[in-house]
């Protein structure tokens, strides 16, 4: 499927497609099976990078790993290889001190999802992505290095209101 230049384009690194199958994280497993269901409706122009690929991949449960890979084909996404430029940008996200050396495949899906024009990042790693000082220096990165700014969310952003949830009455 070809990108829609009005559709929002949203990056989802690994973490997103792994809570898929996070057993051990219920509550969180549950809101991303249901934000699957709307990256499955096509509402959204999904990218991953080959980073996510990679990282899926050395995935030690088999069964896991073949699960994971079978979510990842109910939807249709566009494969960004990660570019020179790509790997440049991530570089600079540890040489401006956003993010360590050891976090460079983070840095990488960063990097993919700027320089793909993406307009949000969805991600489960509250540590090094989906945090406050990551947030703020991509900000000033991005301003600075004249990239378009990205937003940074977690899945639960993406849930959609359901039929049957009750309505509050704030009259």
């Amino acid at each position: 499927m070809h990108a829609s230049l009005n559709k929002t384009k949203v990056y989802l690194d690994t973490s997103v497609i792994s809570y898929l199958e996070q057993t051990d994280a219920s509550e969180q497993m549950q809101i991303t099976r249901d934000v699957w269901e709307t990256f499955k409706s096509g509402k959204y122009d999904i990218y991953i990078s080959d980073v996510v690929i990679q990282e899926l991949a050395k995935c030690s449960d088999d069964k896991k790993k073949a699960a994971l890979f079978s979510h990842l084909n109910e939807i249709d996404y566009k494969l960004v290889n990660v570019t020179k430029e790509m790997f440049a940008f991530a570089e600079q996200i540890i040489d401006f001190g956003i993010l360590k050396k050891r976090s460079f495949d983070d840095c990488q899906h960063i990097a993919a999802a700027i320089i793909s024009n993406c307009d949000f990042i969805v991600s489960w790693n509250f540590k090094h992505i989906v945090n406050v000082n990551t947030i703020k220096g991509i900000k000033i990165l991005t301003t600075t290095e004249g990239y378009k700014d990205i937003l940074i969310y977690s899945p639960e952003a993406f849930q959609t209101e359901k039929e049957d949830e009750n309505e509050y009455n704030y009259y």
